[in-house]
């Protein structure tokens, strides 16, 4: 299959879009002279930015039919022989059945097989290592693309070193300095996979006193109350983010921090895709699928019968998350910086 021009539609989710890396890794190393677009959401957009992976970048903003229309009419254009449908929905495959692209690889999900040219089995539980990254390397080991689906397993961000730069560069403009923490107390799915936020402060508090540092906060503007809760019960410097950072921004700040305080999160991802120290706090849902994977990450859990749950409200008294202690939090940071 000597595919000469590929599209590649990435996941809707930050945190789906970092552990899909591998699988693209894959893609270029079976390819390296192939030209690789990749067709994304403009949230999403920025995490390739810095990657050799992607040779164009497609921000996908349609919302209507028409809209998807044109899309496809636009696509058609770019001559792609192969795309490559990491988002299972079925609108993935209808774009890329209307844009013409001959060879359409993608799970058999949501009624769109008749789309694809290779609709692909989705894996059985045990037929793959459960691990998320494993799901987006498997597509393409079941479609002939790549022979070994655990060859490029490593989950990271290329641009790690320039985004450091960049973010220690914004830290000390706004007299962060250059050691800093980040923290993340929100968690897009629901409340189930927050950690209490003024536990959060709890912990950050006790690492900011020992490295001396400054904490910055992140989240969406839609969690700048619960940021500035966090921010409000800090002893050190601060500065609150929620909602003031593109994902560019936010992946250059990432990267320049000492350590990262996070639940489970699109920013524990990215965090610990660049190398960053990362502790995770985990309750509702599963570390073993969806935890980070660096070499510097750990994550702190309380086993109690009912986690993982997988649920996104919490239906009696969110006792995953209410038993871990800030100073055990406090503490893997401290002994992970070690």
């Amino acid at each position: 299959m000597p595919y000469r021009r590929i599209l590649v539609r990435a996941t809707n989710w930050v945190g789906d879009a970092v552990m899909s890396l591998p699988a693209l890794r894959a893609l270029r190393e079976r390819f390296p002279d192939a030209y690789i677009a990749i067709l994304a959401k403009p949230w999403v957009a920025d995490l390739y930015r810095r990657e050799p992976l992607c040779d164009e970048l497609i921000p996908f903003t349609a919302r209507d039919l028409a809209s998807k229309w044109r899309v496809a009419r636009e696509l058609r254009s770019h001559e792609f022989d192969c795309a490559i449908l990491f988002q299972n929905a079925f609108e993935a495959a209808g774009i890329a059945f209307a844009a013409r692209i001959p060879e359409r690889i993608g799970y058999a999900r949501d009624g769109r097989s008749a789309l694809l040219t290779q609709a692909i089995a989705v894996p059985r539980p045990g037929e793959i290592p459960r691990h998320e990254r494993f799901y987006y390397l498997e597509l393409l080991r079941r479609a002939g693309v790549i022979d070994e689906a655990s060859s490029s397993a490593v989950i990271r961000l290329e641009g790690a070193a320039a985004a450091r730069e960049d973010g220690l560069r914004r830290f000390r403009d706004l007299g962060l300095g250059d050691c800093v923490i980040g923290v993340s107390p929100g968690a897009a799915y629901g409340s189930a996979k927050r950690w209490l936020p003024e536990r959060f402060a709890e912990a950050a508090n006790r690492v900011a006193g020992e490295l001396g540092a400054a904490v910055a906060i992140f989240g969406s503007k839609d969690e700048r109350e619960l940021c500035e809760a966090v921010a409000g019960a800090i002893h050190a410097h601060v500065k609150n983010f929620a909602g003031e950072t593109s994902l560019a921004e936010f992946i250059d700040m990432a990267a320049a921090c000492r350590v990262y305080l996070t639940n489970d999160s699109g920013a524990m991802h990215i965090a610990s895709a660049l190398g960053v120290p990362t502790v995770a706090v985990f309750g509702a849902t599963d570390d073993v699928a969806t935890g980070p994977t660096g070499p510097l990450a750990r994550v702190v859990r309380e086993a109690v019968e009912c986690s993982p749950c997988l649920k996104r409200e919490c239906p009696i008294d969110h006792r995953c998350m209410t038993r871990v202690e800030a100073a055990r939090v406090a503490e893997t940071a401290l002994d992970l910086l070690k």
